[in-house]
């Protein structure tokens, strides 16, 4: 638990309250004014360019596997969650996609090699084998993409790809508190230790 709020700490400190929309110090030198210190709409650096890119991969990768969760897995709290999934990062990619046409940023179409090679590993699961290997990917999954937001809201220069990464970072935190839920909840309580009793040395009783 300790090793958890100490990587999400970052995380809570770039929040939408905290963060300073439209960074300046990492606008470009050419970055055109409308009026001073407030850029014209829709200009990027390279941190914009590369989260887009990033989060547009990482967010079809979280629709397709959770398609897959709904076709292969097995507890109901896992295909719940896959649904979620696959609603949530589907309306998240259509917003994506909308800033990054409006910035002309080109968005890939094929999986990260990662993504792809779970999409490989879990269609040779099933049941719960299936179901903790999701889990535990989405457990992982999460906090990348939470660290992508931080460091978009803190470090972009698009004001309306800011806000975007805004307003997702709470939903990815609440996806990933999820994750961590069912992923304890499908490995079980920790056995407790149990002492065998030695044999009484008392005589038995007479009848």
């Amino acid at each position: 638990m300790m090793r958890m709020t100490m990587l999400l700490f970052p995380l809570v400190l770039a929040s939408p309250a905290l963060a300073q929309i439209g960074n300046p110090a990492g606008m470009k030198a050419d970055t055109r004014m409308q009026a001073p210190g407030d850029p014209v709409p829709h200009q990027t650096n390279n941190q914009d360019r590369l989260f887009a890119r990033l989060a547009a991969s990482g967010g079809k990768a979280e629709v397709e596997l959770a398609k897959l969760a709904g076709e292969q897995g097995s507890a109901d709290p896992v295909r719940e969650f896959a649904a979620r999934m696959a609603h949530d990062h589907g309306k998240g990619n259509e917003q994506l996609n909308e800033l990054a046409k409006a910035a002309q940023i080109p968005l890939p179409d094929e999986l990260s090699p990662d993504d792809n090679a779970m999409r490989e590993k879990l269609g040779k699961l099933e049941g719960e084998g299936f179901d903790r290997a999701y889990m535990q990917g989405q457990v992982v999954a999460h906090q990348k993409t939470a660290q992508l937001l931080s460091w978009e809201i803190s470090q972009g220069q698009n004001a309306e790809m800011q806000k975007f990464a805004a307003a997702m970072l709470p939903m990815v935190l609440d996806h990933l508190e999820k994750a961590r839920q069912i992923v304890a909840a499908l490995n079980g309580p920790p056995a407790e230790a149990t002492t065998k009793e030695p044999p009484s040395e008392r005589p038995p009783r007479n009848p």
